[in-house]
């Protein structure tokens, strides 16, 4: 097996795994946590935002977003391949990576700073009407955005099988 076969294999693979998450969290976990009350959801999406910040998800959102770019830089010239994987690697970027350092992240922190305990009902109302919504909106973008990207990626998969060794 060529080592650019490799890199499209494993990229694959982490992609994949990346759009399950975030495909698995809006048609489960979002309608889950829905249904508590304020000052469980709050807890709840404090514990998981702490929880997810572990080596195993670093390694799959990380991985993703270094190796899309590069096994692109390695298909260059082989269309359409490389524009599968071009498009793939700007929608994860942009729309996974991006949505979610510039939007999920800092809704994250904010809700890690909220003292709950110490928190008035209503204050904990508040912080939950000016996170969830939101929240949930971003996390939609990137749902789409990581199916996009391995949609992609699975058409690179198919024009590389097809290509002569």
């Amino acid at each position: 097996m060529k080592m650019i076969t490799v890199f499209l294999l494993i990229t694959a693979v982490l992609t994949a795994l990346i759009a399950g998450l975030f495909y698995a969290y809006s048609c489960s976990v979002v309608p889950g946590l829905g249904k508590l009350s304020d000052t469980e959801y709050l807890k709840s999406m404090q514990s998981i935002n702490r929880e997810i910040l572990n080596p195993v998800f670093f390694m799959s959102f990380m991985g993703t977003a270094v190796l899309l770019p590069v096994t692109t830089f390695l298909f260059r010239g082989e269309h359409p391949g490389f524009l599968f994987l071009l498009l793939a690697s700007v929608a994860y970027l942009i729309g996974v990576f991006g949505v979610t350092v510039v939007g999920n992240v800092p809704l994250n922190d904010m809700l890690d700073r909220f003292d709950i305990s110490n928190s008035t009902t209503e204050a904990v109302k508040q912080m939950r009407e000016s996170f969830e919504n939101r929240w949930n909106l971003l996390n939609n973008i990137r749902t789409v955005f990581s199916v996009i990207s391995i949609a992609l990626v699975i058409c690179a998969c198919i024009w590389n099988r097809q290509l002569p060794s």
